[in-house]
């Protein structure tokens, strides 16, 4: 892509996101602006790199709906994924495939075009329907975690609360806190009678960007860094304990070692009087205690439980370190911009790449949670088979 030249006054930006810059030219103020009237960015870009950029957003898009459609299919058909957790993560999946659906489609052509020309009606359909998506998707996360912190840290009393019902309650609290989240800019929103060349939200009110980006990014943010990093240190004592000293320990039960086939060692149990020989008076001779190494399939299912633990660990750390890698940077610039005002200048292509970069977090949420489930690869594996052969 040929690099735009600066402008001395960005337009609206291409995309329809939290807390996009305004259309009103005040936003990015330059002295050396003569002309209110500019074109945007994306005139200065040649067309072959707008159908190489078409093109791959598109495929971001495809992408994401295909995943997230896979992901709610295995579980729809797979009985044994049909548990609370696994509710959890399908109704992530549909928020982000509606995110791929209703949003990133539009956001393609306005991203390639830098003009809005669908009308005031679908550019409000639009707005709420990506900040709303786009908010569910992180809160979504949220409880996710919350579920997978109660659920190691109460394991007993939280596994008869952890219903189906509880699931679909929290599921619907985030999409009501995301609907109060996206509401507030179309009561101050003015009718416009003539057609609307750009489409984003109005950053005038300070307080509301404020409280849009704490309630949609930064707070959600610190509630997964405080779960996660209790729920590692949880992970971590559990991997401590279930590593296997050197060699064994004292068994409470007399047991007695015997050979057998694929295995340097097993155990039999014995009761606490059994004959071991006789002696040359023909007397019994018994063993009360016996001191023996902890058996192989002891030593290797604790192996297996503390590597699952470790895995766990990384996923945690894979999960939470992808969210912040994807939407930190848009959130910075949307808080920055409204309050830092005639201070701040940047190029609007580098508002738009931001602005994707938190999209692509909908198509990496079913990769990571998927492929770091044995049962989710398992049934997708078979759901693939079984389109195959049908």
């Amino acid at each position: 892509m040929e690099q735009p030249s600066p402008q001395c006054s960005p337009p609206a930006s291409g995309s329809g996101s939290l807390t996009s810059p305004q259309t009103n030219h005040s936003t990015f103020p330059n002295p050396n602006c003569s002309s209110p009237d500019l074109e945007p960015y994306q005139d200065s870009i040649a067309l072959p790199w707008k159908v190489l950029l078409a093109t791959f957003l598109a495929l971001i898009t495809l992408a994401t709906t295909l995943s997230n459609a896979f992901v709610i299919a295995t579980v729809s058909r797979t009985r044994k994924l049909h548990t609370p957790a696994n509710y959890l993560i399908a109704s992530l999946a549909v928020t982000d495939l509606l995110v791929s659906i209703l949003v990133m489609p539009i956001s393609t052509m306005y991203t390639v075009t830098g003009r809005w020309t669908l009308g005031q009606v679908v550019c409000d359909l639009w707005l709420s329907s990506d900040i709303t998506c786009c908010t569910a998707s992180i809160l979504h996360l949220c409880v996710i975690a919350l579920d997978r912190y109660w659920a190691i840290t109460d394991a007993v009393e939280y596994s008869a609360k952890r219903t189906p019902k509880r699931a679909a309650g929290m599921i619907a609290m985030v999409w009501v806190f995301s609907v109060f989240i996206s509401m507030p800019p179309f009561f101050w929103r003015q009718a416009k009678a003539e057609e609307v060349a750009h489409c984003s939200v109005n950053t005038d009110h300070i307080l509301y960007t404020v409280y849009s980006t704490v309630g949609a990014f930064y707070f959600p943010t610190l509630l997964l860094i405080a779960l996660y990093g209790r729920i590692y240190v949880e992970a971590r004592s559990r991997i401590l304990k279930q590593t296997p000293n050197r060699t064994g320990k004292r068994l409470t039960r007399a047991q007695l070692i015997t050979d057998s086939p694929g295995s340097s060692s097993s155990v039999t149990s014995i009761n606490s009087r059994a004959p071991e020989g006789s002696s040359e008076s023909g007397s019994p001779v018994y063993v009360n205690q016996v001191k023996v190494k902890v058996s192989d399939a002891l030593l290797e299912k604790k192996k297996l439980m503390a590597a699952r633990e470790r895995k766990a660990t990384k996923t945690l750390g894979i999960i939470l370190g992808a969210f912040i890698v994807c939407w930190l940077p848009f959130f910075i610039i949307s808080l920055a911009l409204p309050i830092c005002d005639d201070a701040c200048w940047f190029h609007l292509a580098i508002f738009d790449f931001f602005t994707w970069l938190g999209y692509l977090n909908s198509l990496i949420n079913p990769i990571i949670y998927t492929m770091s489930n044995e049962d989710f690869k398992q049934a997708f594996h078979k759901l693939i088979r079984f389109r195959r052969t049908s």
